[in-house]
């Protein structure tokens, strides 16, 4: 899900272009348009930022792992060669 703070400044966002009669339909409107934006956000695949970057440090270690182990083979295969 979404930061709760780019929640509100969306509805922020929202709320200043809407027009003076509609602004008026108070707290009301507000819960209304947080609800219906959540719950939309909320059927989309998201993952959260936290998510994302446990996912990139997981992947980078894994990189690593993977050209550490295709230079072992390349010395493996080369001594190989060699006897």
């Amino acid at each position: 899900m979404l930061n709760p703070k780019k929640i509100e400044q969306i509805i922020q966002q929202i709320q200043d272009v809407l027009p003076q009669g509609v602004k008026d339909l108070g707290q009301d409107a507000e819960a209304k348009v947080k609800q219906t934006l959540q719950a939309q956000l909320a059927k989309l695949d998201l993952v959260t930022r936290e998510e994302f970057d446990v996912q990139t440090q997981v992947l980078m270690r894994t990189r690593e792992k993977l050209t550490e182990l295709e230079k072992r083979l390349e010395q493996i295969l080369a001594q190989q060669e060699n006897h």
